[in-house]
């Protein structure tokens, strides 16, 4: 088989040279644990420091309002969870959300709901945008928390963060943002954004798995989900994973200096396949394409399986998906999609490609040699499509 064309970036990236490197200096020398005395022990915190730095200059935040965890997921739960907790205590049980947040964020909601609490879930159209409007008729004197995500995982929508986070600062309510695809990718800026609370992951910006942050605000509380320990000033027990830690850092680093850069190469390859691939007929491109992550590309072709397209493509080396990789063992369709006012049948039939500056234009042009192809053969065999030829079926894209 020839070399694998790896473009499902959002599920997870390729770890870089730098990241790789600054990883293996502590598996072999620097091992020390962050809170021995010895000097070994205490070099390991002088790194731990510095990257505690080097994510807070990343989002225009202070070192100490940074907290390191294993990632995305326990910094969604820790923050939402936290702060339902203490707003339960001051009589405020209800929290705003949309309705095409992560599922470490739809979860962790459920489990409020079984406490008590009541959840808005502000709607997306079309586009995948929430409207500041509904934002602002949803909040009540018993809201405590307003959690939307920065940027959305399948069909790469950024929503407009700065108005949110306005919104919240004016009324008093705590704002926490899952950012887990857009830290790396775009600017993000907590101060200017009002972001009181804000999670991201290693490993969606070239960085180790397994590892993250949650940034919080001077002056917001957290508690810990994870008791045991005096790390992370009591906010994180166990002993802090220095080398995947200060291999984040390294890697935001560079995703950071390089992201014009970067999204400037990523942009040229999403276009070209939003401009080859929507030539084929009953198509449709699905998200904002203005506010739009500059490496997604999220398409549906009606009539097929989206889970076949991918398993043909497997075939031919292209390793793509349908949405996300954290759901990718249900039959269910995207809720993304659904939300975004697609029907069931059309929504089975999506293709995620989120591109990375690793990949190349020659890559594209084989992609959407073979995607065509590929959508024209599950179509003939398909009994659906065969409805909508003789008319049986309405087309709906």
């Amino acid at each position: 088989m020839s070399k694998l064309i790896y473009v499902d970036n959002a599920g997870t990236t390729a770890m870089s040279k730098h990241a790789k490197s600054a990883m293996l200096k502590f598996l072999d020398k620097e091992y020390g644990n962050a809170s021995s005395l010895h000097s070994l022990g205490q070099r390991a915190k002088e790194y731990l420091t510095k990257a505690r730095e080097m994510v807070a200059k990343a989002i225009n935040a202070l070192p100490d309002e940074i907290y390191f965890t294993s990632g995305g997921s326990e910094s969604d739960n820790m923050a939402i969870l936290s702060t339902a907790h203490r707003g339960k205590a001051k009589g405020k049980m209800h929290i705003i959300t949309s309705s095409i947040e992560h599922h470490a964020v739809l979860h962790t909601l459920d489990r409020l709901k079984e406490e008590g609490f009541e959840v808005t879930y502000l709607p997306v159209y079309k586009d995948g945008l929430i409207k500041i409007a509904d934002l602002k008729k949803a909040i009540t004197d018993k809201t405590c928390l307003v959690t939307i995500m920065y940027a959305n995982n399948e069909i790469g929508t950024i929503q407009p963060i700065e108005k949110i986070g306005k919104i919240c600062r004016d009324a008093g309510v705590p704002f926490f943002t899952d950012a887990v695809q857009a830290v790396g990718h775009i600017p993000v800026d907590v101060k200017v954004n009002n972001i009181d609370m804000l999670s991201l992951s290693g490993h969606k910006f070239h960085g180790p798995k397994g590892v993250g942050a949650l940034y919080v605000r001077r002056g917001v509380m957290v508690d810990p989900l994870i008791s045991g320990g005096t790390q992370e000033k009591n906010r994180r027990a166990g002993t802090e994973n220095v080398a995947g830690i200060y291999s984040m850092a390294v890697a935001l680093e560079d995703a950071v200096k390089n992201m014009e850069k970067n999204a400037k190469a990523e942009i040229k390859l999403r276009d070209y396949l939003i401009e080859n691939l929507s030539k084929i007929p009953h198509s449709k491109l699905n998200g904002n394409k203005e506010h739009r992550l500059p490496n997604n590309f999220n398409m549906c072709f009606e009539g097929i399986e989206g889970e076949s397209l991918l398993l043909l493509l497997d075939d031919y080396g292209i390793c793509a998906s349908s949405g996300s990789a954290c759901t990718s063992g249900s039959l269910d369709p995207s809720h993304v999609l659904l939300a975004i006012g697609l029907p069931h049948e059309v929504a089975h039939g999506s293709l995620r490609i989120t591109v990375s500056p690793y990949n190349t234009m020659a890559e594209m042009q084989k992609i959407c040699k073979y995607v065509p192809q590929i959508v024209e053969y599950l179509r003939k065999i398909s009994p659906i499509w065969d409805r909508l030829q003789k008319g049986e079926l309405k087309h709906v894209i």
